[in-house]
């Protein structure tokens, strides 16, 4: 048992590296990061105390400011023809204007 968990470990660590990805593979990474990422922020907000409309607004503004501060951090310029962190960040804040406005003209 001892030998078969040592044999995975030179692969798990080569997976793990951090490899140059094709151009082409770039913005579909991209995309299914900010789909991750709403599903962990939809499932946030599913559990939050405040309601899930208000839970969700409270959570896409954070990380919209998350994913800018992460595009100054790195230095990417924010109309590049490339998907990049400040694309991302609009992508959050358009959600969260979408459920911003749900929450304004849903019933009391």
């Amino acid at each position: 048992m001892r030998k078969a968990g040592a044999a995975l470990l030179p692969k798990v660590h080569a997976l793990s590296q951090s490899k140059k990805l094709p151009e082409s593979a770039r913005p579909a990474r991209i995309v299914m990061r900010f789909l991750v990422r709403l599903a962990i922020l939809l499932l946030f907000a599913a559990f939050s105390g405040a309601g899930f409309v208000k839970g969700m607004v409270a959570l896409l503004w954070m990380a919209a400011i998350l994913c800018a501060a992460t595009a100054v951090f790195r230095g990417e310029p924010p109309l590049d023809g490339d998907l990049n962190n400040w694309d991302e960040a609009a992508a959050y804040l358009a959600v969260c204007c979408l459920a911003n406005s749900f929450m304004l003209h849903a019933p009391a």
